[in-house]
């Protein structure tokens, strides 16, 4: 029998994840069927039900559930409390298991597909909504030597900080919120946007003047060349989209559910290829 599995949001029609799995379960021989399932704002609760008394294995949850998806859960993975929210459930026996695969995602395609050790490294989190919460700990879990956290509101961005150093497995790590103005005075081997601002076009109110030589730029977007991609390419930085970390979240999220990993090099290729084409 065909195991299903679904992507939920609002929007969800852009999702490239029924490709990405579909491709997952070609290459491994999975019987799977996977669908976007458009969840009205008010209404998440009752599609994750719909779901469950429909057989539905499994979802991935993104825009704005993720935190829903989490308080929703019955069990809840190391991950997904740190981030405090879930972006991967698990239906088994009618209960609903969390966790986050984000952070691990974003991890790996900045470690082993684009090359940059983050240990050793001075860090940039632009943002602090659910997209920074959910990767802000499997960074720190890289020992940065600093990790610097800044937003619009500040205080959002404080507060992940706080949590941060209440890990005492993140002690190698020197934690910090700045204001944008304030960044002027700071260089970083690697700057994170996890804003989304990026949707709208607007530009972030980053100095060029952040990104070392060398520096990796990596906009947690996909799709589209954003004006923080732009500023970071003239700056002389290494320019990286969200497409690998998009992919490298899904096989996470195809291993909790069927117990093996993909090769995600050629999903990513494949995916690159088609926006090219």
């Amino acid at each position: 029998m065909t195991d299903k599995y679904a992507v939920i949001g609002n929007p969800i029609e852009h999702s490239k994840s029924p490709l990405i799995h579909q491709a997952f379960a070609q290459q491994t021989g999975k019987d799977i069927s996977y669908e976007r399932v458009l969840a009205p704002l008010d209404g998440f609760e009752v599609t994750i039900q719909t779901l469950v008394n429909h057989g539905f294995k499994g979802a991935n949850v993104t825009v704005p559930f993720k935190f829903e998806a989490y308080q929703l859960a019955s069990r809840h993975t190391q991950r997904s409390t740190d981030a405090r929210a879930a972006n991967t459930l698990i239906f088994n026996a009618g209960e609903i298991g969390a966790d986050n695969t984000d952070g691990a995602g974003l991890v790996r395609d900045i470690v082993q597909n684009l090359r940059l050790d983050i240990d050793g490294k001075r860090v940039l989190l632009i943002g602090a909504g659910g997209a920074a919460e959910g990767v802000a700990h499997p960074i720190a879990n890289e020992n940065p030597a600093q990790l610097v956290v800044t937003n619009r509101n500040l205080e959002k961005a404080v507060a992940i900080v706080k949590r941060l150093e209440l890990k005492t497995e993140y002690s190698r790590t020197l934690f910090a919120t700045f204001s944008f103005e304030d960044l002027r005075e700071h260089v970083f081997d690697l700057v994170i946007n996890a804003t989304s601002t990026g949707l709208s076009e607007a530009a972030l109110p980053i100095s060029s003047a952040i990104f070392v030589k060398g520096c990796l730029a990596y906009d947690m977007m996909y799709g589209r060349e954003t004006p923080f991609m732009a500023q970071a390419r003239t700056a002389g930085a290494k320019v990286a989209d969200g497409l690998g970390m998009l992919v490298e979240q899904a096989a996470e999220a195809f291993l909790l559910w069927r117990d093996v990993r993909p090769d995600t090099k050629a999903v990513i290729a494949l995916l690159n290829a088609e926006r090219q084409g």
